[in-house]
């Protein structure tokens, strides 16, 4: 049996904060004075994981999981407060903007400054500089401090500078998400060309596509603690439950992380909904409630591309209405309308609504959409005699992400099945 080389080990590993009301309570605290009246938080709780050489591995929850938090740890930016972490091989890491760079000097006196810090020699990196140079593509800007680069000429820099250092092990936090379309791609092929040359890279990243995309393996986090690893599949599907609050979390775990926490917080506005949408209408008919469910019928914003989903609508009328349309459509973040539909099309309700009567609406359909981020809008519009009347419209109401590992050409995906063979076979 093949015994796969470790290249990240991560024990038992904590990272405890002190949190104080005001400052003089830690003022107080530092001399010695009162009693202690901080909270203790617990950034990273007792986490246990492996990343083998060779693998892509993507870290993926919400914000204030600990993501950033487990990486710094890593490449030794942060002490853990009780734990160990052994890495094996040489690590280039691209963390939060700055990091690691002078804002004062220029582009090219941080190049020196950074490949100094990872133990090259000036004129190891003098050798490095023109793929460096060509590959950040900013210009004559590296002759200027860094202090004036927009993010996305630093993200270029700071990217060029990590990969070509020689790293065994590349590590990369959200920082690709300030640059371009076409610098990502960039910045992922280079991915693929460090997955053939069996480097290990490890992501943090939003953009569950690419997570689908190009990790072999994949860590949830959340408050903290390490939920789960398993196939991107998995993991992102877990991920989602987390988002909605569908997780079957053991019992008391997911209130566990402040220890001296002793009421709960207000829930946060539901994920995907935007709650200053465009709306307008007569007020004849209501939309009370709207979601998105996936193929299992759970509560989400993110959807697999192939998969079946469903947007629901309740909807309460407040004066009669002779045939009510019920209506959604979806378009991208630049505002371009993809695609959509009513029931009056789908010949799927064609009846008269009471006062007070209340209907749940669905509209079922397969993801064929590009991965990415859409925006759905939804109404409820209808003929009276020969005047059109929009009775209640919410514009840009939901958010949604597709998820997925293959994007072809154009808005969306026309399943092509594709065959090749031989023609003297």
């Amino acid at each position: 049996m093949e015994t796969r080389e470790i290249a990240i080990e991560v024990k038992n590993v904590n990272k405890v904060y002190k949190l104080y009301d005001r400052l003089r309570d830690r003022m107080k605290e530092a001399f010695g004075i009162g009693k202690k009246v901080y909270k203790l938080h617990y950034a990273l709780n007792d986490v246990n994981l492996n990343i083998y050489r060779g693998e892509t591995v993507g870290i993926i929850g919400t914000n204030g999981s600990g993501k950033s938090t487990i990486l710094k740890i890593i490449t030794g930016v942060l002490t853990p407060t009780s734990g160990q972490v052994n890495v094996n091989g040489r690590i280039s890491a691209l963390l939060e903007l700055g990091a690691g760079f002078n804002q004062e000097y220029n582009g090219i006196e941080n190049i020196y400054l950074n490949g100094t810090m990872m133990g090259f020699s000036e004129k190891e990196i003098e050798a490095k500089l023109p793929a460096i140079l060509e590959f950040a593509d900013i210009g004559d800007y590296v002759y200027q401090p860094v202090k004036t680069y927009s993010s996305g000429m630093f993200v270029r820099l700071a990217f060029a500078v990590a990969i070509n250092i020689e790293p065994e092990i590349l590590i990369v936090d959200e920082a690709l998400s300030v640059g371009d379309v076409f610098f990502q791609a960039k910045c992922y092929h280079k991915f693929e060309e460090f997955k053939e040359m069996g480097k290990t890279i490890v992501f943090v990243s939003h953009d569950l596509s690419s997570i689908s995309k190009y990790c072999d393996r994949v860590f949830l986090l959340n408050k903290g603690k390490l939920l789960g690893e398993g196939s991107p599949k998995d993991m992102i599907d877990a991920y989602k439950r987390v988002l909605v609050g569908q997780y079957d979390f053991p019992d008391g775990e997911e209130a566990e992380n402040d220890l001296n926490a002793t009421e709960a917080k207000p829930k946060e506005q539901a994920q995907g909904v935007n709650a200053d949408a465009l709306e307008y209408g007569s007020g004849d008919a209501r939309i009370m409630e709207y979601y998105v469910t996936d193929d299992r019928g759970v509560k989400t914003s993110a959807i697999l591309k192939g998969s079946e989903f469903t947007l629901h609508m309740r909807v309460k009328f407040i004066n009669p209405i002779p045939a009510p349309i019920f209506a959604f459509s979806v378009k991208n973040v630049i505002g371009t309308e993809i695609t959509g539909t009513n029931s009056m099309i789908e010949k799927a309700f064609l009846e008269s609504a009471k006062p007070g009567e209340e209907k749940e609406i669905t509209f079922t359909q397969n993801m064929s959409l590009q991965g990415g981020e859409y925006l759905i809008s939804m109404g409820v519009t209808g003929y009276n005699g020969d005047n059109f009347e929009v009775y209640h419209r919410l514009y840009d109401a939901l958010n949604i992400t597709v998820v997925s590992d293959k994007n072809t050409v154009g808005y969306y995906d026309m399943n092509s099945k594709v065959m090749v063979r031989d023609v003297n076979a």
